[in-house]
């Protein structure tokens, strides 16, 4: 497997809708080999997730380290669950030395094929749902920069630093 090239905000595969896979297609070669070459890829950028339009391939697959586990999720879909929201510090691979203070459903449900085919529909809370959050949204062309409190908008040299007047507890 190959360590994949991670694009950068201002790339514009970053803020494009990303494809559905044809669910009949999971299983294909092509398919899981980008699955692999992914999963390296995050590790290697020592990422909690990435989505396929980071690898410049705009298509609805991202893959997330949750409480339990690493997840594939092929054409996910999350429903909000309630108006809670809770926020938390992230940053970003294509976002590279930057992080913010984001607000996000506190309950999700989310909808998505894994990388065998089978369909899953489950409910996440807290980090696992902040995470499943964060990756979806690149696969509809936003980052979470346009989502983050702006007076939050830190570089991590300065965050480091000055977290506390940041907000950071």
């Amino acid at each position: 497997m190959a360590i994949l090239k991670i694009a950068q905000m201002g790339h514009p595969i970053l803020r494009q809708v990303a494809d559905p896979i044809d669910p009949n297609a999971i299983t294909d070669a092509a398919v899981q080999h980008l699955i692999g070459e992914m999963y390296e890829t995050m590790l290697d950028a020592d990422g909690a997730g990435i989505a396929a339009p980071q690898v410049h391939c705009s298509v609805r697959l991202v893959i997330c380290t949750f409480e339990d586990g690493v997840t594939v999720l092929i054409n996910p879909v999350i429903t909000p669950l309630s108006d809670e929201k809770i926020s938390s510090w992230e940053g970003c691979l294509s976002v590279e030395g930057m992080r913010a203070m984001v607000e996000r459903h506190a309950e999700i449900r989310i909808q998505y094929y894994d990388q065998t085919g089978t369909q899953h529909d489950r409910i996440m809370k807290d980090w696992n749902a902040i995470v499943a959050q964060h990756e979806c949204d690149h696969l509809d062309g936003i980052l979470y920069v346009e989502r983050c409190d702006p007076k939050t908008l830190s570089f991590n040299t300065e965050f480091s630093k000055y977290a506390a007047g940041l907000g950071e507890e």
